[in-house]
């Protein structure tokens, strides 16, 4: 018996929607790395790039359990001195909840090139609108 690698021949793209609406954030997005890494899939190679696409809707609808809303930040620094910016995420979620989701993906990704790739195949909507309906998403029910 021998390990089976999957060629990119052997990969089919499927298109997914994830419905975030009174879900919890980090679980939506737990989904989501799931799906786009491919690790759903039967053919699934940590080395191979064997991810899915994926619509996450209402994305402003999505819930922050305790007290995160006011105790939690998100924090990035600019590399120069004093250049520490942060920001609430009660007011992430008001002004961009489209970022805060994908910065909740983007952190359980791998920190390398099959990572950022897979990044590319998110796209995320503030409400139930999406541009997707071409390639006619299935809807992911868990």
């Amino acid at each position: 018996m021998s390990t089976f690698l999957p060629k990119v021949e052997d990969i089919k793209r499927e298109w997914y929607v994830l419905d975030a609406a009174n879900k919890p954030l980090g679980r939506t997005a737990a989904l989501a790395a799931t799906l786009l890494r491919g690790k759903h899939k039967t053919i699934f190679a940590p080395n191979v790039d064997c991810g899915d696409h994926v619509v996450i809707i209402n994305a402003a609808q999505a819930v922050l359990t305790g007290n995160k809303l006011q105790n939690k930040y998100y924090r990035h620094h600019s590399g120069w001195v004093g250049g520490l910016k942060e920001i609430q995420y009660a007011t992430l979620m008001k002004n961009n909840p489209e970022k805060a989701m994908m910065i909740a993906v983007k952190g359980m990704l791998p920190d390398n090139t099959l990572g950022r790739k897979a990044l590319t195949r998110v796209r995320i909507y503030r409400d139930a609108n999406h541009e997707q309906a071409a390639q006619q998403p299935k809807a992911w029910n868990e």
